[in-house]
């Protein structure tokens, strides 16, 4: 819009904040080893661009605008799987501005479809790094596009503080308002790291006692674990979480593509809650965890990232499970026609 100030760029971003975040807790009931019991799940799909990633992108963009280094008639640079890219592209567009969105083959087609609608650019990089995913090979896209000097700006989800500390500031305050007492435990998955860190900030500081729980997806280095072939987007990554240290986490578990997808479709049939990929994830880590630690925890909550909307041609299509199929098992396990959660 003709007329943009940095000032205005501030007050535009003053009234986006007011939009994130009141996203529901609801809860399920999963039966484990001969007990029903109650699991939290805070569910981000909610959020006003449709996932978690609402709050990150508000949070990046926010600090560059702060700082100067974003200004009206500016462009924004990302490396994204799919949900950062929409948030950033929804921010782009509200404040006028470019975004260029650089992507890989395993993000959703509905996030890829949004992005145009969205007006983003779009680089597509298909050439796997030597970590089994496509992280690296974005990474050296954005480098290479920034060193062109024209004009982009990097919000570096990957290791800019503002990552966390939007979390931190506003995610973790929002769990604690909306529940009686505070999580025994909380559950989210990985990839930067940066909601995880923020989110065990403020725990760390407000409940001391609530276990915080990183859950990642086998083939991912962003905490731990020998790199691999992964099929989700969302959640992992090809290198080291830069905000993770082991001071933030209390417990950690790599989780299957079998298991990730079973706790997806179980959700789905038992609760009607229509989840994610790494929200699958982050239940099945849960359930592992109470299998394994039945007398530990009695209030567990699962950071849900996104629903299932952007998943109907993978996590949730007979077609894709059936090509991943030497991966998972077999179709009617990954089905859950009579799936029992140990």
């Amino acid at each position: 819009m003709p007329g943009h100030t940095l000032e205005h760029f501030g007050y535009l971003l003053d009234h986006f904040e007011p939009l994130l975040g009141n996203t529901p807790i609801k809860s399920i009931e999963v039966p484990i080893q001969g007990r029903s019991h109650r699991i939290d799940l805070k569910l981000e799909g909610y959020n006003i661009t449709g996932s978690i990633k609402a709050r990150t992108a508000y949070g990046l963009v926010r600090g560059l605008v702060d700082d100067g280094v974003l200004r009206p008639g500016g462009k924004l640079i990302e490396s994204t799987s799919g949900n950062l890219g929409v948030a950033l592209a929804t921010l782009a567009r509200y404040l006028d501005i470019e975004f260029l969105a650089v992507i890989d083959p395993l993000i959703a087609s509905e996030c890829r479809a949004r992005l145009v609608d969205l007006g983003a650019r779009i680089i597509m990089v298909d050439r796997p790094d030597p970590k089994g995913g496509y992280l690296l090979s974005r990474l050296a896209v954005v480098r290479d596009m920034l060193n062109r000097n024209e004009g982009y700006v990097w919000p570096d989800q990957y290791s800019s503080p503002r990552n966390p500390e939007i979390h931190r500031r506003l995610t973790g305050p929002e769990i604690t308002a909306q529940l009686p007492v505070p999580p025994d435990a909380v559950f989210a998955a990985i990839s930067t790291g940066g909601t995880f860190a923020g989110l065990s900030a403020h725990f760390r500081e407000h409940s001391p006692s609530t276990k915080m729980i990183a859950v990642d997806i086998e083939g991912s280095i962003a905490y731990r674990g020998p790199a691999g072939r992964r099929f989700l987007p969302g959640i992992g990554a090809s290198r080291r979480s830069s905000f993770l240290g082991s001071d933030l986490v209390d417990h950690f578990y790599s989780v299957s593509l079998r298991d990730s997808v079973r706790h997806c479709h179980q959700v789905l049939r038992n609760s009607g809650i229509y989840l994610g990929g790494s929200s699958g994830a982050t239940i099945a880590a849960c359930v592992r965890h109470l299998v394994e630690n039945p007398d530990e925890i009695e209030r567990p909550l699962c950071i849900c990232p996104d629903d299932g909307g952007k998943y109907e041609q993978t996590v949730y299509s007979d077609d894709w499970l059936e090509k991943l199929r030497p991966d998972l098992e077999s179709e009617a396990e990954i089905a859950g026609q009579t799936l029992v959660v140990p």
